[in-house]
């Protein structure tokens, strides 16, 4: 058995000698290589606790041909990912999967048009082995990119493209915006509320545009006057409010299209004198904690899974990745399902 001189770090070779295999099985065992039978691999895992072995990262790269992280691309400013409690619950699904699965999570934000090409050559280096991308706008260049550089991705909501010929579907993760938009506005008019309005986010999110559609499919036809558009912030839920009461005061019940908005509406209603929910009936749309619990009254919220759907946008890179390695094929994209959750807003 090699010997080990105290303090120096334990080898390949040493795990090889203490479970008795060819460093070639110690190797396959440790990179996650097949064709390992299991007593074997159970050998090679112990030696590996006992010495305390740890790979060594570029000696593992170069055989498995993977890095051992992910990049994940948001598509907004800093100032706004660090305060909307929607990024951290994202972020802290895909944290938790990679953590998982050993992989490393690189965070790159798009603070402006001069940040994709900085994102391009990032990607294009060989630093990650797939990316996920999020909060994307109609123009934005990250879908080119990552086809460029030849990152496999899954993105975070329904794609505004398609994938062109030749090339595989894109994958996404998403909540099925459209079906609870529908609920939401379904069960207003079940309280009896006849003048319905909507506080809607950037008409360039696939999100926002889905969340009307599931409005007008109830309010088949809309007065253009009862609906605003907002930027998925507290400071245009408010704005957006006070617009709708000036155009319209006889309205009875508002659909903000996520819980930030609504938490900026209910405040313009209290501030004008306006209770909730005897006079406004007020829903949201998302079910974050630290905001839906939070307002008062609290707010009656279409209820999406943040946190898991980051932990299926991983998953499903991950997946892809190893599927791509073994010609098995990837995996399909997700349409998670809403769920109203009833408060004392509405």
């Amino acid at each position: 058995m090699p010997e080990q001189h105290p303090g120096s770090r334990p080898t390949l070779e040493a795990v090889a000698a203490r479970a008795g295999v060819s460093r070639a099985t110690a190797s396959r065992v440790v990179n996650g290589g097949d064709g390992v039978r299991k007593p074997l691999v159970d050998r090679v895992r112990q030696a590996v606790e006992e010495l305390q072995y740890i790979p060594n990262h570029a000696a593992r790269t170069l055989v498995t041909r993977r890095t051992g992280a992910v990049a994940v691309v948001i598509a907004e400013p800093e100032i706004r990912i660090f305060s909307d409690p929607f990024f951290s619950l994202q972020l802290r699904g895909i944290s938790k999967e990679l953590a998982a699965h050993d992989t490393q999570l690189v965070l790159l934000i798009v603070e402006g048009p001069a940040d994709f090409d900085r994102i391009a050559r990032y990607l294009s280096g060989g630093h990650v082995d797939g990316a996920l991308a999020f909060s994307l706008h109609t123009d934005d260049p990250l879908p080119s990119i990552t086809r460029r550089a030849g990152v496999p991705t899954v993105y975070g909501g329904r794609p505004s493209w398609t994938a062109g010929p030749g090339e595989q579907a894109v994958q996404y993760v998403d909540a099925d915006n459209r079906g609870g938009a529908r609920a939401a506005v379904q069960y207003l008019r079940g309280l009896g509320r006849e003048r319905i309005a909507y506080i809607g986010g950037p008409p360039d999110q696939t999100s926002a545009v889905d969340r009307l559609d599931g409005y007008r499919d109830i309010l088949v036809e809309t007065d253009p006057t009862l609906i605003a558009e907002g930027a998925f912030t507290v400071e245009s839920g408010a704005r957006a409010m006070a617009e709708l009461l000036d155009r319209r005061p006889d309205l009875d019940a508002v659909f903000a299209a996520n819980d930030l908005m609504a938490s900026g509406a209910l405040r313009v209603l209290r501030e004008r004198g306006i209770p909730v929910p005897e006079q406004v009936a007020l829903v949201g749309f998302d079910d974050m904690d630290t905001v839906a619990e939070a307002t008062d009254p609290p707010l009656t919220t279409v209820r999406q899974e943040i946190e898991g759907q980051g932990r299926l946008m991983a998953r499903l890179l991950l997946r892809g990745l190893e599927k791509d390695r073994t010609g098995a094929g990837r995996p399909d994209s997700v349409i998670t399902p809403t769920t109203l959750v009833r408060r004392a807003s509405a």
